[in-house]
């Protein structure tokens, strides 16, 4: 594992906690919404990949196998807590998607929710998803990006170095060019706040 790698982990140990607490008016808001329309997708053997605290585990559906996966021990801890609340059969498991360990073509499905603004290399990770995806697979993001707006994509530009150091996330990653640049073909982006949460959807193009 990287230095950066290393040290985004340890903020995120250190921060799990409270970070239910932290983003509960969020999912009140718009979070749980989006994660309903997320997960319902998901079909045969999934990978979560970045679970955190386990906030997608209630939405679920029966009949799906979940291996969710951190690179933060203390946020798979709370993710545990809440295998009574999912439907589906999951298994949780310390990894860094930037290297992970699955062989290739392993996947019917791969979810993440708000992680690619924490990978360090987030062209690494998506090859990564890509490789264990099979090649009738499909990958699901909801993620948050930078803004194309002439005006509010600098300005993210600008206090992305502020919050990255502080609270180990990026905000203005150029999400669509990465999965791309990746080798994958976006199918569907569909806008859920502005041009700044997206949710979308993904084919390994193998």
């Amino acid at each position: 594992m990287s230095e950066q790698s290393s040290v985004i982990k340890e903020k995120f140990n250190q921060k799990a906690d409270k970070y239910d607490r932290v983003m509960a008016p969020m999912e009140k808001m718009m979070m749980a919404k989006w994660r309903t329309q997320l997960l319902r997708k998901a079909q045969g053997l999934v990978l979560e990949a970045g679970v955190g605290t386990g906030a997608n585990l209630p939405y679920y559906p029966a009949g799906v196998k979940v291996i969710a996966v951190d690179f933060s021990s203390r946020m798979l801890e709370l993710a545990a807590k809440k295998l009574p609340q999912t439907k589906a059969e999951v298994e949780l498991k310390v990894a860094d998607i930037q290297a992970l360990t699955f062989t290739d073509n392993t996947f019917d499905t791969v979810i993440t929710a708000c992680v690619f603004c924490t990978v360090p290399d987030p062209l690494q990770g998506f090859r990564e998803l890509r490789r264990v995806t099979k090649p009738d697979g499909k990958l699901y993001f909801l993620e948050h990006v930078r803004s194309e707006n002439v005006l509010l994509g600098p300005v993210m530009d600008y206090l992305n170095p502020i919050v990255l150091r502080h609270m180990g996330s990026n905000i203005n990653r150029r999400t669509e060019e990465n999965i791309q640049r990746s080798g994958m073909k976006i199918l569907q982006c569909d806008k859920l706040f502005g041009d700044i949460v997206k949710r979308l959807t993904v084919i390994p193009n193998k």
